[in-house]
């Protein structure tokens, strides 16, 4: 009797899941058996297979092999909840370093907490944003993503949610995969191969080894290979009228020349020209476009669409039963990534010494056609250069990703317990794979007269051979040591059930260090002696070599508070350090003594979640909870340092009598950008964010076979570490004039105008929307058919800062350079005929406003009624919405051995047409973070088990 009811619960909390396969587990149990308990992501305390009172979307092995993913990150790109990852499209320019991450509801990389098998991996970077690359698809068997806070679990970091990638367990046979991925028109072929073998059945013979290697590589595509990526200058229409994107650099070759001189009344002023178009009447080279006296260089006709990719990996577990009641488990993982990113030639501004050869024959000469009369000073010159022949830049992004854990879970007496110990690390180092120059060796080859810039290319590849570097700019470690233990168990009885109690702590020392080559430095006070830099490449990177810990502990209690309901409060404490700082530098460079920097951070989180079964066939589920977010190490001990070029932008220095007005470039121009930490203390350091989250869900199976589900959730962000965008910066001077600098640039060997963006709490933050999750099974005369259908409708996305007011992200471009879709959704259609299973997938993404851009942008020219160009005109346009078609079949050829092929993008749709010239990755036309440029591609994949 005591059995019965245990099971006639189950079943009945099973059947408001609306999943069949977990009730057909649960009424397949034997009577004499107890029903088994398993941990779910987000919860500590075990539980039958059933959905409960938090939203947990699960990927099973089937659903992987249907999404017809060659890798764990567009596994995850494929879920309509994932918004705001990094793309590996984005390294196509250094923007995505390498990475390739995971966001729930745009909410951001950073808020996403991943797990390996429940357990924290190693950061790429110094907060907690794990490399999905690291992990090896060959060796996932299933994916579980919470869409809930889960701070009360896991702590800091998990405020929009978990992902839990659960690797292959208890497997005896061995298997054999492979698969080969081929796009109709383009380069960008991806082939896969993987062993796995196991030995030993946990149940019966109380042990079980599993051992896995896997090889993947994916061939680069290139923008020149489609039609809407081949080049920065795209005729199109709008409302009926005739447009031109002319997203072109004046960094180009022939070299142009800007010229800075103040007339005899002393007034400062500048003027650009390209000086072999000036001495041959046409722009010579390829790729060029001429914009009255300047030739402009169509770099985006040059860049990748997507990087050459390359994983090898090795994964290993041991479970062990060391009784009836403990078992012990070790597991172990190595993958050694890499991301080949290649992008257009050096593209650098340089300076031309007044008293030089080069000035006297291709300066000089053309003053007067400038306007550059005899009295008038000049003052300075520069060359905007691209150095065609030293060949495209292109950085090796290689990761090598360690993790092991070991521990023991079991049962005593009443309680079921877990204790685990996990060291994870990363080390990831940036190499110059082509296209960088030494800055001395070049200015060397300039000199000696060996190399004209303001030349056509095409003759100088062996002379600039010499001065392109091969180093390894810098190098980047990250790694955690983690004990953690928890335990749950019975605790007192309750008119409708008994409760349950887990308790549970974990301490976590990370630590994470920068090391930039000499190169990557430049001169500085730990180098004064160095005068060489990078063309084409940035300078002023400072080292880090940071570290701190932190402990938590928590407990979660379940109360049956009715036959038909359970309340689970839950709550958390962590402490965190003040971060300790082996490479010290104050704002001028200089390093100092090693110490703490910003301040020790301790939080208590809530949470409290309810799960209510009415009736047999409708679940309703709710959540509220508190989190928060500690500053990474970055935030507080990176040093102020270059961050790199500005997009484009009109001066912000307007007055003629402000020192930094003679910085000014003239028209629309790049301008610098400076990056690092906070490490003030005090009332000035940074604080933890803080966030409250709500969930509210349904599930509704009306009858067998149909599956409804909604679940509405809310997150509010408030004291959010945030710097400000670039946009805000240029186009408020008045408001942060003390942001606007001057910087002395060791590449140009000249001060240049900046904005130093460093990260305050200075942002709130609303995120809100709902998932579904819809699906119907049924038998037909054909096969067993179901269809599903998922996705995320977001009502909500906005942030808030001082001077700025709320912006709105939904639908539009930001002014981070972020989309935010208002809908994004998947439906499959399948049929399973015995031996063969079918599926069908559509998938959509919503239309959104584009870059908006101003007159001064210089970036869309309008056609005139003639076909000719004419000025350039302030834009705002939609990007339609983009819907794609996937076809797989998969055959089961005998008991040991099946074949599956697919067509991706079935009706070889393009990327909705974009103007962006923001936002990650060279690719001009389409935005390579929201849409496949590979279009109509064909994969097959083999498994053979023996």
């Amino acid at each position: 009797m005591m059995v019965e009811t245990v099971l006639s619960r189950s079943v009945r909390l099973i059947c408001a899941s609306g999943l069949a396969l977990g009730m057909h587990t649960a009424m397949a149990q034997s009577a004499d058996a107890p029903i088994q308990r398993v941990e779910i992501t987000g919860s500590s305390i075990k539980r039958i297979t059933a959905e409960g009172a938090l939203p947990v979307q699960t990927l099973s092995k089937l659903q992987i092999e249907q999404s017809g993913a060659s890798n764990v990150a567009d596994l995850i790109a494929t879920l309509p909840s994932m918004q705001g990852f990094t793309t590996s499209s984005m390294s196509v320019n250094g923007g995505g370093g390498g990475l390739q991450t995971a966001s729930i509801h745009a909410i951001g990389e950073g808020y996403t907490l991943v797990l390996l098998n429940g357990r924290r991996l190693a950061p790429s970077t110094s907060g907690s944003t794990v490399n999905l690359a690291s992990i090896p698809l060959a060796a996932v068997e299933r994916v579980e993503i919470l869409t809930d806070g889960a701070n009360t679990l896991y702590g800091s970091d998990a405020i929009a949610g978990v992902v839990n990638f659960i690797l292959k367990k208890n497997q005896q046979d061995a298997i054999i995969e492979a698969s080969y991925t081929q796009p109709r028109s383009t380069p960008g072929s991806t082939s896969t191969a993987s062993l796995s073998k196991g030995w030993g059945d946990l149940d019966q013979d109380g042990y079980n080894v599993l051992l896995s290697v896997s090889h993947d590589e994916t061939k680069a595509s290139w923008a020149k290979d489609r039609s809407f990526s081949q080049s920065g200058v795209i005729p199109f229409y709008d409302n009926g009228k005739a447009y031109s994107l002319y997203q072109l650099s004046s960094n180009s070759i022939p070299g142009v020349a800007t010229v800075k001189y103040t007339k005899a009344n002393g007034t400062p002023t500048s003027a650009a020209f390209s000086p072999n178009l000036f001495a041959t009447g046409s722009c010579n080279g390829a790729n060029l476009f001429r914009v009255g006296n300047r030739c402009l260089y169509d770099y985006a006709a040059t860049v990748q669409n997507t990087p050459s990719l390359k994983r090898d990996s090795g994964f290993g577990s041991l479970n062990f039963k060391i009784n009836e009641n403990t078992n012990f488990f070790a597991e172990a993982l190595i993958s050694s990534f890499s991301n080949t990113a290649q992008y257009a030639a050096p593209a650098q501004p340089l300076g031309v010494p007044l008293s030089s050869a080069l000035y006297a024959k291709s300066i000089a000469p053309y003053l007067a056609r400038l306007g550059v009369a005899p009295g008038d000073k000049v003052d300075s010159v520069a060359m905007n250069l691209r150095l065609v022949d030293a060949g495209g830049r292109a950085d090796e992004y290689k990761t090598i990703a360690k993790h092991a854990a070991f521990g023991v879970d079991g049962t005593f007496k009443t309680f079921d317990y877990r204790a685990a110990y996990t060291h994870s690390e990363n080390k990831q180092t940036d190499t110059a794979a082509g296209g960088y120059m030494s800055l001395n060796q070049f200015d060397a080859l300039v000199t000696a007269g060996k190399f004209d810039p303001f030349a056509p290319p095409g003759n100088s590849q062996a002379v600039l051979a010499p001065a392109v570097l091969h180093n390894v700019f810098s190098v980047t470690k990250s790694k955690i040591d983690m004990v953690q233990a928890s335990a749950s168990t019975e605790v007192f009885k309750l008119p409708a059930g008994t409760a349950q109690l887990a308790l549970g702590a974990d301490f976590t020392r990370q630590a994470y260090s920068e090391a930039p080559d000499a190169f990557s430095q430049g001169q500085n006070k730990q180098q004064p002696d160095f005068t060489d830099a990078i063309v084409g490449g940035g300078a002023g990177a400072l080292p880090i070599d940071a570290s701190r810990k932190n402990w938590g502990t928590y407990g979660e209690l379940l109360l049956p508070v009715l036959k038909n309901m359970d309340l689970t409060v839950s709550g958390r404490y962590d402490d965190f350090t003040a971060v300790t700082n082996d490479k010290n530098f104050d704002t001028d460079g200089n390093l100092i003594a090693a110490g703490k920097q910003g301040e020790a951070a301790s939080k208590a989180t809530y949470k409290l979640a309810l799960r209510w079964n009415p009736v047999e066939s409708v679940l309703i589920r709710g959540s509220y909870g508190t989190g928060f977010k500690a500053p990474t190490m970055s935030n507080i001990v990176k040093p102020l340092v270059n961050g790199g070029s500005s997009q484009f932008h009109a001066c912000p220095i307007t007055s003629a009598s402000d020192p930094r007005f003679k910085l000014c470039n003239p028209g629309s121009s790049e301008y610098g950008l400076l990056s690092g930490g906070n490490a003030a203390t005090g009332a000035g350091a940074l604080k933890p964010e803080e966030s409250k989250q709500a969930t509210l869900g349904v599930r509704f199976e009306p009858f067998t076979g149909l599956s409804l589900g909604l679940d509405m959730w809310d997150v509010k962000l408030r004291n959010q570490i945030q710097t400000l965008s670039e946009d805000l910066v240029f186009n408020n001077p008045a408001v942060y004039d003390s942001l606007l600098r001057t910087y002395f640039d060791p590449i140009q060997k000249q001060n240049v105008l900046v904005a130093a963006l460093t990260p305050f709490n200075l942002a709130s933050s609303h995120y809100q929307g709902i998932d579904w999750d819809h699906s119907y099974r049924t038998s037909t005369a054909f096969g067993k058919a179901s269809l599903q259908w998922t996705g995320t409708y977001m009502t909500k996305a906005e942030q808030e800062t001082p001077g700025t007011g709320l912006e709105n992200n939904i639908g539009r471009f930001n002014s981070y350079a972020e989309v935010t879709f208002r809908w994004i959704s998947k439906m499959t259609a399948t049929l399973n005929t015995g031996r063969f299973t079918h599926a069908l997938t559509a998938n959509y993404h919503s239309g959104y406003t584009d870059q908006v851009y101003n007159e001064d942008d210089s970036v869309v020219r309008e056609v005139l009624a003639n076909g000719t160009l004419g000025d350039y005109v302030p834009f705002k346009r939609r990007v339609s919405s983009y819907t794609t078609f996937d076809w797989q079949t998969k055959a089961q050829l005998g008991k040991n051995v099946t074949l599956t092929a697919g067509i991706k993008n079935l009706a070889d749709i393009d990327p909705p047409f974009s103007i962006r010239n923001a936002g990650g990755g060279n690719q001009s036309g389409y935005d390579g973070r929201y849409a496949d440029p590979l279009g109509r591609t064909f994969y097959l994949t083999g498994s053979y088990k023996f």
